[in-house]
């Protein structure tokens, strides 16, 4: 195993309460009186902006939804670039400087254009990720995309960390081992490896 390609929302760090905030805002600004909250998000992370507005706001029309989402991503880059964003989960920023010391790692997330850019600048982890790609920059699914980031980085035996059912059925797609990340968001149907902290990805066997 040469590598790990992860996933941010539920994996890396817990942006609910904060995205919540926003995209209520958003909406309230676009005219939707609609609050948006922080379980709800969880149950639509993981899935392309696309299928969450459709999800979020199935009421509106196919060009109004767009609209409301574009809006939505735009407070929510605002107000995470505003927050501190002390939101990773315990042992992700110690943890990845080391797992680069021996291994490349990556991150494929069905996030917009900007938002894995956020991440590394909120936490710094910038020098330790080697590639990163989203669906955001693509328009592709996260299996079409973790096997992209896996062909142009020649990786050889990588493995995909997630939380949802979706980032499982995105490594089947893709052909590569799902580790679980089970103090995520989502509950996956099955597994190759599971991980109840982030830290045990140093103990890999």
């Amino acid at each position: 195993m040469d590598s790990f390609i992860l996933d941010v929302d539920g994996t890396l760090w817990d942006s609910t309460p904060i995205v919540a905030r926003a995209w209520t805002k958003a909406l309230e600004e676009g005219g939707c009186e609609r609050e948006v909250t922080q379980e709800e998000l969880k149950g639509l992370f993981g899935k392309t902006m696309k299928v969450i507005g459709e999800e979020l706001l199935p009421e509106e029309s196919q060009e109004r939804r767009q609209e409301l989402m574009d809006l939505c991503c735009r407070y929510e880059h605002e107000y995470l670039t505003a927050d501190p964003c002390r939101i990773c989960y315990p042992g992700v920023l110690d943890v990845i400087p080391k797992l680069a010391e021996s291994h490349r790692v990556l991150i494929v997330s069905n996030c917009q254009s900007g938002y894995i850019e956020l991440f590394l600048e909120k936490t710094g982890l910038g020098p330790w990720i080697t590639d990163f790609e989203c669906y955001g920059n693509t328009k592709k699914n996260k299996g079409e995309n973790i096997r992209a980031i896996v062909e142009r980085n020649r990786l050889e035996s990588p493995v995909y960390v997630g939380d949802t059912q979706g980032d499982r059925q995105a490594a089947g797609e893709a052909g590569v081992p799902f580790v679980w990340a089970s103090y995520g968001f989502g509950t996956p149907e099955n597994w190759d490896k599971k991980i109840k902290e982030f830290s045990e990805l140093l103990k890999w066997d």
